[in-house]
């Protein structure tokens, strides 16, 4: 552990003078294995993530507290006190650098709130790489994702991006590794969020019902598809065992999902716990047509292009 700061607030760090600007993507699950109900609450996961084009950022600045601002999705819904990941991360990181948690952090958001696509978690991921490198704690990628771990599931992987194994309840993080391809998608953006922890109660009373779909395998199939970089091949691999509880709870998004494979999407999924639903498509021509069309139909409250596998929290 480094020094910390002088009660004085003299920085003896090579911290960063002017402000440090972050770009965090959203994430969507190309397989999310759902397995029990663990001891600690949480449900063992075998998901493979998958980092996409879509982002929030946030900008560090130097300042005497620690203060959070918005704008964006989900301005005047989004708590900015201790309660909000951003907040939680920045005390966390400082807590582990031993530094004074003072900064002026500005939030621009374009991931949805409550919509399956960690927009959270990329949050407090973008904070704990934008105090980072504000304070001059020079930590490690992997140091700053055993600190984003006690932050949330889906935080660590944030961290590193592109395309990854999670397993334990999501934050064990191991790369994917495939040749380089740039798969295309359309991500169908719902109005309202849900509650994953809601979903994931909905999923035991399913399943405990005998209502639930088979339960997702092995991940081999879908890493298959990714080292052939074939779309088509993919979207025979894709699933997510959330995404009956989300149907259960917001059965329009069936229509959704019905509409985008009819526009000419190779297949459809729930993202994560939901309601966004995202498509795979043949190229990024196909994804403006059907983004369009989803849209014109009236299946969602917006519909957005994006691409993935892309880098995680970023400077820069």
């Amino acid at each position: 552990m480094t020094e910390a700061w002088r009660p004085d607030g003299e920085d003896e760090r090579r911290g960063a003078t002017g402000p440090v600007k972050v770009r965090v993507p959203a994430k969507v699950n190309l397989h999310l294995g759902v397995g029990p109900l663990r001891r600690d609450g949480y449900h063992e996961l075998n998901t493979i993530y998958h980092a996409i084009s879509i982002y929030d950022e946030l900008t560090a600045r130097r300042g005497d507290t620690l203060a959070l601002t918005m704008e964006g999705e989900g301005t005047g819904e989004l708590a900015l006190d201790d309660t909000n990941l951003v907040i939680r991360a920045a005390h966390a990181l400082a807590g582990y650098a031993g530094v004074l948690p003072h900064a002026r952090l500005h939030l621009r958001k374009q991931i949805p709130l409550a919509g399956g696509l960690a927009g959270g978690s990329a949050d407090a991921a973008a904070a704990l790489v934008a105090c980072d490198a504000l304070w001059g704690t020079g930590l490690s990628r992997d140091e700053l994702a055993g600190i984003a771990a006690d932050l949330g599931s889906d935080v660590p992987f944030l961290i590193y991006g592109g395309t990854a194994l999670g397993t334990g309840r999501g934050e064990a993080i191991s790369p994917v590794l495939a040749r380089p391809t740039s798969w295309h998608w359309v991500v169908a953006i719902a109005d309202g969020g849900l509650s994953t922890p809601a979903a994931y109660r909905e999923l035991d009373r399913l399943r405990d019902s005998g209502a639930a779909s088979d339960p997702l395998g092995s991940t081999d199939a879908l890493l298959g598809a990714l080292r052939q970089r074939d779309p088509r091949v993919l979207a025979r691999t894709l699933g997510n065992d959330l995404q009956d509880a989300a149907l259960a709870m917001r059965p329009a998004l069936a229509d959704t999902l019905k509409a985008g494979e009819a526009a000419g999407a190779l297949t459809g999924i729930v993202s994560g716990s939901g309601p966004t639903c995202v498509f795979l498509t043949t190229d990024a021509a196909d994804a403006e047509r059907i983004a369009a069309e989803l849209t014109a139909a009236g299946v969602c409250r917006e519909a957005r292009v994006a691409h993935g596998p892309v880098a995680g929290a970023r400077v820069g």
